[in-house]
């Protein structure tokens, strides 16, 4: 359409067109290179004058206005297709000044009403820009939502990094063949990756870069804090990312208790695996697998309970849910007490800025610093989800009993992650494997022992009552509620 009208109007000028330019960048902006390029070949002599469509179209800022009114003063000629102005006339040229100073200002006015609409949004906890890779975005004043799709591979790539077993090289590749693409539909490059796994939207927080503050959003995290930080340690060096040259099934686990050294994993023959102490004073000790696979059998064997026994544990479970007590109540309202001081102290960092007893640069350290440990603190409070300690607990459990009844048929990956975590340490003393177990398995291999022999052998009822009141005081014992006695049983 203003093609068209600067085209008509040269028509009736009886003017010839020599060249279009077609600027796609805003006129409220300096800088423009098509419109900078156009005044070059004016002021060379490529042509005598130029057609704008409109006074605002020519320039909404008064920098650029004052380029084309210096056009008239080097002697080329300056028309507007829509406006009847004439800027060779006093009049014409104030009427044009004054409706550049009006589209600046109205300019101006916008940048301001949009500035205050997008830290207004912040302020709700809402992201008012485009929703990162793993989230969707629902609409304006709406918080973005987790993507069904690249949501579960955006975790993985979190929690995969975190591992520190891969280096961003060869996780992009797995994203990549796993199918994450960006918003464009495009593959995420590694540099973009990297800033993924640093930006902290995916726990809840939104920083602004421009301004360097956070804001807590309304959106659900996608992540833990702990993961996040996990991966910022492998990002900085602290925890540095080693290749995997042999995936050995004990790689990394077990330690010689007298030089504390890794066992390392050799192959012999091309199928004997054998893992052996490298240290000087060693004297050269060496395991078959076969051997750390009987003693992994052994401490599995003494925590894993039959379908029977975890069928009545479930229906003990059931009953105490009906009519658990107030412990998970209690627990959530000691962390939404620590939430209200967070806040309390937030309040009191603000007070300290405003009064100037504190720096800008302090005041956003500081600032970043309690936001992080109240989205930590908002994570524990969504665990506990108002339900007692214990049946957490319960559900590990039940979920851990399962994968050990199939340990023989885990990757090595899966029967790693699994052996660290049901137990605190993995060592050889001597030319013997020990595995020390944590709790709550501990607890349950010791009652397993103790029942072998007692007159309640073959109860499955008393196995079931005795897990769940270890569940019961190992939870109450970690919440710093430890009033159960091992010697209870449950009624």
């Amino acid at each position: 359409m203003q093609r068209a009208a600067i085209a008509a109007f040269a028509a009736r000028q009886n003017w010839k067109i020599e060249e279009w330019f077609l600027e796609k960048k805003t006129a409220a902006k300096q800088g423009r290179g098509i419109f900078t390029a156009m005044l070059a070949k004016l002021k060379h002599g490529d042509a005598d004058g130029v057609i704008f469509h409109k006074v605002d179209r020519s320039a909404r800022n008064l920098g650029d206005w004052h380029r084309v009114v210096m056009l008239l003063d080097q002697g080329i000629d300056v028309q507007f297709a829509h406006d009847t102005i004439d800027l060779h006339t006093r009049g014409g040229r104030l009427t044009a000044d004054i409706q550049a100073v009006v589209a600046a200002d109205f300019i101006r006015n916008h940048r301001e009403e949009v500035k205050k609409g997008f830290y207004g949004r912040l302020a709700q906890g809402i992201y008012p820009l485009q929703a990162p890779t793993g989230y969707l975005n629902c609409g304006g004043g709406r918080p973005k939502t987790i993507d069904p799709i690249s949501g579960p591979l955006v975790r993985y790539a979190f929690e995969r990094y975190a591992t520190g077993e891969v280096g961003l090289n060869k996780l992009q590749t797995e994203l990549a063949e796993r199918g994450l693409r960006t918003r464009r539909q495009k593959t995420l490059e590694v540099s973009g990756l990297a800033k993924m796994l640093r930006c902290p939207f995916y726990i809840g927080l939104m920083h602004i870069r421009k301004i360097n503050e956070t804001f807590v959003g309304v959106h659900e995290p996608l992540i833990t804090k702990q993961l996040f930080d996990r991966v910022q340690a492998v990002l900085d060096g602290r925890s540095v990312p080693r290749a995997t040259v042999h995936d050995f099934k004990y790689r990394i686990m077990i330690r010689h208790s007298d030089c504390k050294r890794y066992l390392v994993g050799e192959r012999h023959k091309g199928r004997y695996v054998y893992y052996r102490c490298h240290g000087r004073t060693c004297g050269g000790v060496s395991l078959n697998e076969n051997i750390l696979d009987g003693a992994a059998a052994k401490a599995f064997c003494a925590i894993v309970r039959t379908p029977e026994d975890m069928d009545e544990l479930r229906e003990l479970v059931e009953r105490e849910r009906a009519t658990f007590s107030d412990e998970g109540a209690k627990h959530a309202a000691s962390l939404k007490l620590r939430l209200a001081n967070c806040d309390d102290r937030l309040n009191r960092l603000t007070d300290a800025l405003i009064d100037s007893r504190l720096d800008k640069e302090a005041f956003d350290l500081r600032k970043e610093r309690l936001l992080g440990e109240k989205r930590g603190l908002l994570d524990q409070l969504e665990d506990v989800n108002g339900e007692p300690p214990w049946l957490k607990l319960y559900r590990e459990f039940e979920l851990k009993n399962n994968q050990l009844l199939r340990h023989e048929t885990l990757l090595n990956a899966e029967f790693r992650e699994i052996v660290n975590s049901i137990s605190s340490n993995f060592s050889i003393i001597g030319n013997e494997p020990t595995i020390t177990l944590h709790s709550p398995y501990k607890e349950v291999a010791d009652c397993a022992r103790n029942d072998l022999g007692g007159p309640r052998r073959g109860d499955v009822r008393t196995i079931a009552e005795e897990i769940l009141l270890i569940l019961r005081m190992v939870a109450a014992r970690e919440t710093g509620n430890d009033n159960t006695s091992t010697n209870q049983r449950v009624a």
